[in-house]
């Protein structure tokens, strides 16, 4: 059986089996939320002001609030089956086009940040390993610490203040600048300058977690036996290093990099806030407060999706950097 079919049916059976457990965090994620006191109709009388007991009824009987719980989640699950996530009453737009629409901007920051964390994590972690103990692990490592340790939102606040309050070289807010009406290449690099402070706040964690993993790693590995076989056959340190050490050292991040995609979703909902990113962060943000559950379930749901799928791309990755790894 040739490779490229091995991996194909190795992706059909990972895709099948994830199917039940997406349908479970949708279960879950369903009770949980309506456990949660208040409804929409709350809500939406809260900001009327008043409301009489008819119209409330009303509003429960229109977004079928009023259902038995089961009866509720019997329906939801029969309109997943037809990719039909609901309707979002505070948008007043099917719940589907409003999670697609934020979904690129997303994408767009975890990626960056993704890529930004691991390079330079991974950049960071071997230098450090090359210079045990010296003034440049010493160095590195105070960095990665301060890195770790530090909120989030502390570092959103403090660039927006330096960079673009106090010099005035980037945006503090959004996407991009809407009113200049920028186009082709000016666009591009317009959100690609709103897009420098958010990532470099979200990669600023991960970068500390990979470059401490990478040092680790580069120490263990540099101690195996067939780095002293290497050292014995007269290869280059350099050679050593790169053809040898490196490699087998990625190993554990790019495990770390698939299990950590979901706290990324996690720490995008607070970048996205602080910098009025207009992600699925900053919806789930304001559809919590809203009490609107169908996006909130909506923007769940395909988050779940995103975390297999990643997963799956990253055992994918374990076999072509670890040729022992056999895709069964």
């Amino acid at each position: 059986m040739g490779l490229a079919v091995q991996r194909l049916r190795y992706l059909g059976r990972r895709a099948l089996q994830a199917v039940p457990i997406i349908i479970a965090i949708v279960v879950c994620n369903f009770i949980l939320l309506n456990l949660a006191p208040g409804d929409a109709a709350t809500v939406l009388a809260g900001e009327a002001g008043s409301a009489t007991p008819e119209y409330m009824a009303e509003l429960r009987q229109r977004f079928g609030l009023d259902q038995p719980f089961h009866v509720q989640l019997f329906h939801y699950l029969r309109n997943m089956l037809a990719f039909d996530l609901g309707y979002s009453f505070r948008h007043s737009r099917p719940v589907l086009d409003l999670v697609l629409d934020r979904l690129g901007p997303t994408l767009l920051l975890m990626g960056t940040a993704a890529l930004v964390a691991i390079a330079v994590g991974v950049l960071l972690g071997v230098l450090a390993a090359l210079d045990l103990n010296g003034w440049r692990d010493t160095l590195i490592s105070i960095f990665a610490l301060v890195s770790y340790a530090t909120p989030l939102f502390w570092i959103g606040l403090m660039m927006i203040v330096v960079f673009s309050i106090q010099l005035d070289l980037l945006p503090t807010s959004g996407m991009e600048t809407v009113a200049a009406f920028h186009e082709g290449w000016d666009r591009v690099v317009d959100i690609a300058l709103h897009l420098v402070l958010p990532a470099t706040t979200l990669s600023l964690f991960y970068l500390a977690l990979y470059t401490r993993l990478m040092r680790a790693s580069m120490l263990e590995q540099a101690g195996m036996d067939y780095v002293v076989t290497a050292r014995a056959k007269g290869l280059t340190e350099r050679r050593i290093v790169v053809r040898h050490i490196l490699r087998n050292a990625l190993l554990p991040i790019v495990t770390m990099a698939g299990v950590q995609v979901a706290g990324m979703l996690g720490g995008s909902v607070i970048v996205e806030s602080v910098f009025g990113w207009p992600g699925l962060g900053l919806l789930a943000f304001e559809s919590l407060f809203a009490r609107d559950l169908n996006l909130l379930l909506g923007i769940f749901f395909l988050s779940s999706c995103l975390v297999v799928a990643v997963n799956l791309f990253v055992d994918l990755l374990y076999a072509l950097l670890d040729p022992r790894i056999e895709i069964r």
